[in-house]
């Protein structure tokens, strides 16, 4: 497994070219939208923390919806996901996503075998109608072994920071990895389309995953190369004030040592 430090030293670099991303959507007023979809403990927050956390988080926004409401569930499947797609110099990035009729509710029956069906059709439509409209949009499948499945399982048990994320539908899915691989295949053999591919990459080692997969969006982005704009920046012409403070003090400092 890839160590933090060589971790770090490689996504550095990547990141100033994900800030050189942003500035360059911002300027030109693209919309650019990443699916993050995948196994349960397969590395998607991390992946996305990869992704967004150099960025401005007014420009770059997670979307990571909760289950639908009964309102939403009497609506079109995907209404609820286009209230979230990134208005112009905007960037969505979802933590799951419409595809979880696919996935989650097709292996676990929340959807019905007609709701997924017609799922498959509809989705290429929806996001042919996307990419028509300019909006760059990249799909992610991170994949993992059910080993390293158990491990990270385990590892959320066990860990208190890490507990909440630890659900019974996580557990659930332990005994579901085949029906989890069998509708991936069913829905990358209809959505794997020539203007939305999809991009499958391995996480069995989350470090070198995050680092293949921002790798691979930098480079299918066109030319992003835009100059900073110049700010004015002059001699500040007296000596720095410190803070003062009349009606409250800070709290006590946090001791060291």
């Amino acid at each position: 497994m890839m160590k933090k430090d060589d971790y770090q030293s490689a996504l550095k670099p990547m990141q100033k070219e994900l800030v050189g991303m942003a500035r360059w959507a911002r300027t030109t007023g693209q919309r650019i939208v990443v699916l993050f979809e995948g196994r349960d403990t397969a590395g998607k927050g991390g992946a996305i923390k990869a992704v967004h956390d150099r960025l401005n988080p007014r420009q770059c926004r997670i979307v990571a919806l909760a289950k639908p409401t009964d309102a939403e569930r009497s609506q079109w499947y995907f209404q609820r996901y286009v209230h979230h797609l990134p208005c112009a110099g905007e960037i969505a990035l979802f933590d799951r996503s419409w595809y979880n009729r696919a996935g989650v509710e097709k292996v676990m029956g929340y959807a019905d075998d007609r709701e997924v069906a017609q799922f498959l059709r509809q989705a290429p439509t929806f996001e042919k109608m996307l990419v028509d409209d300019g909006i760059l949009l990249f799909k992610y499948w991170l994949a993992t072994d059910q080993e390293k499945q158990e491990e990270r399982l385990r590892e959320r048990l066990e860990d208190p920071l890490k507990r909440w994320k630890l659900s019974p539908i996580d557990l659930a899915a332990r005994d579901k990895y085949d029906a989890y691989t069998e509708a991936r295949e069913a829905m990358l053999a209809a959505t794997h389309t020539a203007w939305a591919p999809w991009t499958l990459v391995d996480f069995n080692d989350q470090k070198r995953g995050r680092l293949t997969l921002v790798r691979d969006l930098l480079d299918r982005l066109p030319d992003t190369a835009v100059a900073p704009p110049e700010i004015d920046f002059p001699e500040l012409g007296r000596e720095p004030k410190e803070e003062r403070y009349t009606v409250i003090a800070p709290i006590a400092d946090y001791p060291l040592g």
